[in-house]
């Protein structure tokens, strides 16, 4: 028989509804002495609407725990959220009992490279071919999917690897979150996103490498051009990067501001890679969306965040990784150095905008520490400063609000049906969502 599932096609935010057919073996088999075995098919049908059965949900907007819970889903879209016993009759159902668990909305990780992995030597991996990062991204957009990670924003990879990944998602060829991917993030030559590591004669310059403003919109275009449906630029140095000073401005203000310009007027998201003070601040005068890293913020950049909007996606959790396994995975001395540099800043960073009430999304900067390790965040943005509640909303709510999605981010009815579960209550144990049990994505279940 031929079972659907269903799939959402995306593109710059629009999305329409495809049906992907997977095959069941076993309508008839018969086996004879000269084994033949014969398959039968019949049309495609539609599966039932589809009733979850928890112990609670979280509203993440209010911050509350609503117990005794029950959820339509019809396609890919939440119809219906009530307690269970409105449903006194199931049989028109497919029920899902999950018992014992606490829903919540598929949470968004808005700092990821899905086409790098951590565990693998940091130099050797600089020269990956285009077709194995894309291997790469594939295994890694199905780890972060299975983690209850059902949106990311990813921020920079090669040769459109992820775009690639991203529209074979869409189609329903492999499995993975909705992606919004940057292409190739932009630098001045150089720069932190530059390829820095390899020989002068080789003359190698990374795809995104941009000087002055004019050939900075050119290159926001031909971003677009190859499918990106976000933008980011590299405003000061890195720690992941070779010879560039981690706090110092690159990009110029008006270079920065050719690129808001441009992502704006095609009516994209914009997101600045930004440790330094005065990049931040450059960044966020410019009319930047998203601030990437923030480790050197002082109390005026945080003000002027506050005052425009921007919001702040600050990486807190990699840096035990880089510290505890750098090394051994062949990340150079300067690299780990600037990280040390950095952490200890960043977190305070962290801490003063959250006090401040500054606008915080969940970024993680996945490929620095393994994928499918995305959730080990939310406890140190607790330990750092964070509410629970705040924590969640950073992932949820805020994230949905920063790539302006008016039906992610909560269980809602009238919302896309991207849930998960846990095994108890989040809001008293952050550390719960290291462990998602259950994964819907668009109305399909991907994990049980």
């Amino acid at each position: 028989m031929v079972k659907q599932k269903q799939a959402s096609r995306l593109d710059s935010g629009k999305r329409s509804q495809t049906l992907v057919p997977t095959l069941s073996l076993g309508t008839a088999l018969s086996l004879t002495i000269g084994l033949t075995i014969s398959l039968t098919t019949s049309l495609p049908v539609l599966a039932q609407d589809t009733l979850l059965i928890a112990d609670a949900y979280v509203d993440v907007a209010n911050g509350k725990t609503i117990n005794d819970i029950a959820i339509l889903v019809k396609d890919n879209q939440i119809v219906k959220v009530a307690k269970q016993s409105t449903y006194s009759n199931t049989d028109d159902y497919r029920v899902i009992n999950l018992t014992g668990k606490t829903l919540l909305p598929g949470v968004m990780d808005m700092h990821v490279h899905l086409s790098g992995d951590a565990e693998d030597n940091f130099l050797a991996s600089q020269n990956y071919s285009i077709p194995r990062q894309t291997v790469k991204a594939v295994k890694n957009a199905n780890k972060t999917l299975m983690a209850g990670f059902t949106t990311v924003r990813d921020l920079g990879a090669s040769g459109y690897a992820v775009i690639a990944t991203r529209d074979g998602i869409n189609a329903g060829e492999i499995a993975g979150p909705r992606i919004w991917a940057v292409g190739h993030p932009i630098s001045i030559t150089g720069g932190h996103c530059d390829d820095n590591f390899s020989a002068p004669e080789k003359h190698s310059i990374a795809q995104g490498v941009a000087d002055g403003p004019w050939a900075i919109r050119a290159k926001v275009r031909e971003n677009i051009k190859y499918g990106a449906n976000a933008i980011k630029v590299c405003a000061t140095g890195g720690v992941f990067s070779k010879g560039t000073k981690v706090g110092v401005q690159q990009l110029s203000y008006e270079e920065i501001k050719s690129a808001v310009d441009e992502a704006h007027m095609r009516g994209l998201v914009i997101a600045s890679h930004a440790h330094g003070t005065e990049g931040i601040k450059a960044s966020i005068k410019a009319g930047i969306d998203s601030v990437e890293h923030c480790s050197f913020m002082d109390k005026e950049a945080i003000e002027m965040a506050i005052d425009r909007g921007t919001y702040l996606s600050c990486d807190i959790y990699n840096t035990e990784y880089t510290l505890a396994f750098g090394e051994a995975n062949g990340v150079p001395q300067e690299n780990i150095n600037k990280e040390k540099l950095v952490s200890k800043a960043q977190r305070e960073s962290f801490r003063q905008a959250v006090k401040a009430g500054a606008k915080m999304v969940f970024g993680s900067d996945a490929a620095i520490y393994p994928h499918g390790d995305n959730g080990k965040q939310f406890s140190r943005m607790v330990k750092f400063g964070m509410t629970p509640e705040q924590a969640l909303q950073a992932a949820t709510i805020n994230s949905a609000a920063l790539l302006k999605q008016e039906d992610l981010g909560q269980i809602k009815e009238g919302f896309l049906a991207d849930i998960i579960a846990v095994d108890g209550d989040p809001l008293k144990n952050i550390s719960l969502m290291e462990n998602v049990s259950f994964v819907m994505k668009d109305g399909v279940i991907y994990k049980q």
